[in-house]
């Protein structure tokens, strides 16, 4: 299965609508049929799932525990902004105000692929967010995450 990748940035008219980029399109899989579910991210960003992928983040949302305090206020503050959306004729999704307002879209949006989902950005709160990642800390940060398992138990 193809991954999202890559970043793409695109005019947002008055009314929210932005053209989805070409290139992400063109990995978007048939099943999803142009449908995504849009939702507020972890960061001050939007996320942006193609249907089929986004019932594989609902099916690990059904394994999570509600009868427990966490697992409810996880499932709900999660899917509480959740969005269905499509792509219009012109390949156009629209983007929901109040999504707008939280992740501070205005006239710009910024794509970005992230393997199974696209965040969304507004460019200045991108840059606002990167402001502390230096090339060293991403070099240090890159080689936790992804380095070997024996290394990381520190």
């Amino acid at each position: 299965m193809p991954s999202f990748k890559g970043q793409y940035e695109h005019s947002v008219d008055n009314k929210g609508r932005v053209a989805f980029p070409a290139k992400l399109r063109k990995l978007v899989s048939p099943a999803a049929q142009d449908q995504f579910t849009i939702l507020r991210g972890q960061e001050p960003c939007l996320y942006l799932y193609p249907q089929d992928h986004w019932e594989e983040v609902e099916q690990k949302l059904s394994r999570v525990n509600s009868f427990s305090k966490n697992g409810r206020t996880v499932i709900r503050n999660f899917l509480r902004f959740a969005e269905d959306v499509s792509l219009d004729k012109q390949n156009r999704i629209s983007l929901p105000a109040h999504l707008m307002d939280y992740s501070g879209i205005d006239s710009t949006a910024l794509f970005i692929g992230t393997v199974d989902r696209i965040e969304i950005w507004s460019p200045a709160r991108l840059n606002d967010f990167d402001a502390d990642l230096s090339d060293e800390y991403f070099h240090e940060l890159f080689e936790k995450v992804m380095g070997d398992e024996s290394e990381n138990r520190e």
